[in-house]
């Protein structure tokens, strides 16, 4: 894999990080007032899990293999 590889997908890790720190925080805020909407809670914690896979699957890209 090429250093221009290793970057693209370390900037991808950080930008999906972001956007589930920022779900993270909606869901906070929603769950804190009064009338929540459940079906948009369940929605943003399921692309909360999708987010938190899909880093898993690229840090784990980054791991060299040491079979090779």
């Amino acid at each position: 894999m090429s250093d221009e590889d290793v970057k693209s997908i370390q900037r991808r890790i950080i930008e999906l990080q972001s956007e589930h720190r920022e779900l993270d925080e909606v869901v906070a805020n929603l769950t804190l007032g009064g009338a929540v909407d459940q079906l948009m809670v369940t929605r943003m914690k399921k692309r909360k899990l999708l987010l938190k896979d899909q880093i898993t699957r690229l840090k784990s890209r980054l791991i060299p293999d040491l079979d090779a």
